[in-house]
């Protein structure tokens, strides 16, 4: 078999990726982490283009939460340092080689100056999700002859109204064995995601390893989450009139946004919703967006906070049009003839005699 010769064509436009990563890390890594990895590593000599968590999910079509736990994880294996400001916003992604050596001298992706917003997740935990593994057929009929997974199975496909595929089974089994929820656990899971018109396994999936992200662990904190979700969720729906359609997930997306990443409670969504209709008289989740994430920006938490930032914007408003100088009302082409008065009474009354004539 004859030699194999590289040629090397594309070096401007090469992104250079370390051997400990290859040969360590990658096998082993959800797919979807290694992704978002090696786009890390696009930006390193590219310092000067825009980034930030938002850009990164819109990329892959994620959440910013999906990003959130691979920035987690890769930093838990050592390849990344997540470094904070004092109020414990995200600030730059330092990478490593695994040794705590840096792979370039100053943070790989940085705010570049103070007054410029990046994404700043409140908090990212820094928890591994394990990576769905592909069960055997042997642990697949031990979880099957359990009477509860029975019980389980047959629940589900009652709310699926189809017999469950091997794929369906493989996500219990990982939310079973890996994930370590309880049959109840994950009865709930699967009924509130259909509920709310999501049926598709793998849409169960992100939001189990939500709740794994979230440290959630029983039927009870799960309840609990899912009904401030609930909250929020029937909020939105109300305060942009929104009738006869569930939330798409690309809308659910923004919601995490502004609960997970912004930190909102439904006061404030709300009072956002309300802005949005009294504004542009529509519902618009990307206005709505902009609104909390400058709210976010200027750490107003509560409806207090942003009455208050109304009545100073207002006072600034009001002392800005008191030192403009006032209109003068100098000739122009529109009033530069000379004003004349009339009686129009009396021209009024001239022209009702000549028509009695």
């Amino acid at each position: 078999m004859a030699n194999i010769t590289f040629n090397n064509q594309i070096w401007g436009l090469a992104t250079y990726i370390p051997n400990e990563f290859i040969d360590k890390h990658m096998t082993s890594a959800n797919g979807e982490y290694v992704k978002i990895y090696l786009y890390l590593l696009r930006y390193i000599n590219h310092p000067e283009e825009e980034f930030s968590i938002g850009k990164i999910a819109d990329h892959f079509d994620h959440t910013e939460k999906d990003v959130q736990r691979a920035l987690a994880y890769w930093e838990k294996m050592n390849l990344l340092r997540l470094e904070y400001n004092e109020k414990k916003q995200l600030t730059g992604i330092c990478l490593l080689n695994g040794q705590n050596d840096t792979y370039a001298a100053k943070p790989a992706i940085a705010d570049k100056s103070s007054d410029k917003e990046i994404d700043r997740p409140t908090r990212i935990r820094a928890i591994s999700i394990p990576q769905k593994a592909t069960p055997s057929p042997d642990e697949l009929k031990h979880l099957c002859q359990r009477e509860d997974i029975q019980e389980l199975v047959f629940l589900t496909e009652t709310y699926l109204g189809r017999t469950i595929s091997r794929s369906d089974l493989e996500y219990i089994f990982c939310w079973y064995d890996q994930l370590h929820f309880t049959p109840e656990l994950i009865e709930f899971l699967i009924e509130n995601t259909i509920t709310k018109g999501h049926p598709s396994f793998h849409y169960m999936h992100k939001v189990a390893e939500d709740w794994y992200a979230q440290g959630i662990s029983s039927l009870e904190e799960a309840k609990q989450l899912v009904s401030r979700n609930n909250e929020i969720y029937y909020a939105v729906l109300k305060g942009f009139g929104i009738r006869g359609r569930n939330l798409v997930p690309s809308e659910m997306d923004m919601l995490k946004k502004w609960t997970g990443t912004y930190g909102f409670g439904k006061d404030m969504i709300a009072e956002a919703c309300k802005r949005t209709i009294a504004n542009i008289h529509e519902p618009s989740f990307e206005y709505t967006d902009s609104i909390l994430t400058n709210w976010h920006a200027a750490s107003l938490h509560t409806l207090e906070d942003v009455k208050k930032a109304d009545e100073a914007y207002a006072k600034q408003q009001n002392a800005a049009r008191a030192k403009a100088p006032a209109r003068s009302n100098h000739a122009n082409k529109f009033n530069n003839f000379q004003q004349r008065d009339y009686d129009y009474d009396r021209l009024s009354q001239q022209l009702l005699e000549k028509s009695m004539l």
